[in-house]
């Protein structure tokens, strides 16, 4: 049932695109035949919202992946820049949330890393139709250029944070994990969450031995509850790794995918000396970087959706001057 519904969510808005068309063509011949300025105005209205409805549907069927449909796990990392590169986290966590705030998006924090400057790490689950096909655009290196609030000198600085994602699978899709190829920790919450929290072991680390895969999670009261949500984002990470490493024996011969690593930054935010925004696979750029912080990207989703669709070259390392 739920396919079916699906189904019938992709192919309906594709219908009434069709019934709009039919209504603004005898629109625009009636409108052609009174010559009122009102009836011109009212025509090229309804054309520019037709457009637009148009071109979100566009976007979304190029979300044809098996898991594209899915919720997702969005996991930031604190990189070089020390407590900058923390505060940086915790800038990109807030633009995060409110990106999926904007789209109606449930959130939740799954697990989180506390610095001095903002935060180490951050796991977040974001629940909503192509949460997953979407956010897999944000996956890599994110670097911030800007005068730092720390430096007692007001010199410019330069961090980075890493941005993972993976899909929140259902039982249809299945990820084998041996019971003998996983390690379970448990131990004591960190951080603000009451006495039950920081006095019981309950929180939850799963270490997946046979590829090194670590998942942690701290959210919830039960250690039963956060063992289930640990298991959970190990699935999702065994499937990415899993894909991942497939599309490397698929592409061995022609070296067009490259590892996510420092220097392979696929966006640029630049707050000094001017404003500029700049995502460096696409060369999609805004000089509204307030907006972007506040969660303002579809943009940046968009513009790499498509080149991805077109098989456009994208080139991850950052070329701009601003270091």
């Amino acid at each position: 049932m739920t396919a079916i519904k699906q189904l019938k969510n992709r192919v309906e808005p594709w219908r009434a695109i069709l019934r709009e068309q039919d209504d603004l063509e005898a629109m625009y011949e009636l409108a052609a035949e009174s010559g009122s300025p009102g009836d011109e105005a009212e025509v090229r209205s309804m054309y520019t919202t037709e457009k637009e409805e148009f071109e979100k549907l566009n976007i979304l069927n190029l979300l044809s992946g098996e898991v594209d449909q899915n919720n997702a796990f969005l996991s930031i990392h604190a990189g070089a820049g020390g407590t900058e590169a923390e505060d940086w986290t915790f800038m990109l966590s807030r633009m995060y949330s409110r990106w999926a705030e904007r789209h109606g998006f449930k959130m939740e924090i799954v697990d989180q890393e506390e610095a001095e400057g903002g935060l180490k790490s951050i796991t977040i689950q974001i629940d909503g139709d192509y949460a997953y096909g979407y956010l897999k655009c944000e996956a890599g290196i994110h670097r911030l250029v800007r005068i730092s609030p720390f430096d007692a000198n007001a010199r410019r600085h330069t961090s980075f944070s890493s941005v993972y994602v993976y899909p929140v699978l259902d039982d249809t899709i299945e990820v084998n994990i041996r019971p003998e190829d996983l390690r379970v920790d448990t131990y004591r919450s960190g951080g603000k969450g009451g006495q039950h929290v920081n006095k019981t072991e309950s929180a939850v680390r799963f270490t997946h031995i046979p590829t090194g895969i670590v998942v942690a999670c701290q959210s919830e009261r039960s250690q039963l509850m956060n063992r289930a949500t640990a298991m959970s984002i190990l699935r999702s990470k065994l499937y990415e790794y899993y894909r991942e490493q497939k599309e490397k024996e698929n592409s061995k011969y022609n070296g067009e995918k490259k590892e996510i690593s420092w220097g392979n930054q696929i966006r640029s935010y630049v707050f000094q000396p001017y404003t500029m925004v700049k995502d460096h696979r696409t060369k999609c750029e805004t000089g509204n970087i307030q907006a972007v912080m506040d969660g303002d990207i579809d943009q940046f989703m968009d513009s790499f959706l498509i080149a991805q669709w077109k098989g456009l070259p994208m080139d991850n390392a950052g070329d701009d001057e601003e270091e």
